[in-house]
C-alpha cells in the first residue's frame, strides 16, 4: 500500500513554498492536475490559497481539503 501524508503535512509542504505538483477535485468535480505551481497566500477565514501555475504565470484559488495529491503522494484528511 503506497503511504500517504495527513493535511497537516500538506500544509506545511504548502508553506514552505517550493514548487509542488497537486491533483485536486474542482468545485464542478473534475480533476485537475497542476504541475510546477507556488503557493502564494493563504486565505484562513475562507479557507483557499491562491497558487500561481510557474509554466502559465496564471494565478489560481483552492481549497487545502481539494487536494488528494501531493508530488504523487496521496493525502487523507
Amino acid at each position: 500500500m503506497a503511504q500517504s501524508i495527513h493535511i497537516t503535512t500538506l500544509r506545511k509542504m504548502l508553506k514552505a513554498g517550493d514548487p509542488v505538483d497537486i491533483k485536486l477535485w474542482t468545485k464542478s468535480g473534475e480533476i485537475q492536475e497542476w504541475r510546477n505551481c507556488v503557493p502564494l497566500r493563504y486565505n484562513f477565514y475562507q479557507g483557499t490559497r491562491q497558487m500561481k501555475l510557474l509554466d502559465s504565470r496564471q494565478i489560481r484559488h483552492v481549497r487545502d481539503v481539494c487536494i488528494f495529491e501531493i508530488n504523487g503522494i496521496p493525502v487523507h484528511l
